[in-house]
């Protein structure tokens, strides 16, 4: 997900079936950063976790050997203009969007806030996984509300 022009961005990445995110803060769209920043936001989460990743055609993955190697995992790439084979991370992007709108620039933006957004849609309930959020899904665990 990119800021405005020259003003960083994100690296998104969701899990299909929990539709936990991770993401991290990229300064520039070099495939290096690009690359760095996602192995960096995958050490949080248990490798058993993490088997594919489908990608875009963009030139930020031109060096996915390395996150294959890294997360022990497979890349898959996306058709080119076929944004509807990664829908999920789409989607996910334009939640986002209602925290960091187009054009805003990343190197103002603490790595706090957006660790603070991240973990806003991982704890929201989703009609999908049966009301449960994200984080439950992904982690098997269950949040209950305080009874009084």
């Amino acid at each position: 997900m990119e800021g405005g022009k020259s003003k960083g961005g994100l690296a998104t990445h969701v899990e299909r079936k929990s539709r936990y995110l991770v993401a991290g803060k990229v300064m520039d769209k070099r495939s290096n950063t690009f690359i760095q920043t996602s192995i960096e936001c995958f050490k949080r989460i248990s490798p058993k976790l993490i088997k594919t990743f489908t990608v875009d055609n963009g030139s930020e993955f031109s060096q996915f050997k390395n996150l294959e190697k890294e997360t022990a995992s497979k890349v898959y790439f996306a058709d080119p203009y076929s944004p509807w084979q990664r829908g999920l991370n789409e989607n996910t992007n334009g939640l986002l969007r209602r925290f960091f709108p187009k054009g805003c620039n990343f190197h103002e933006i603490s790595d706090r806030v957006i660790e603070q957004a991240v973990e806003k849609l991982n704890n929201r309930p989703k009609k999908c996984l049966n009301f449960r959020t994200p984080y439950e899904v992904l982690f098997k665990t269950k949040t209950v509300a305080l009874r009084t």
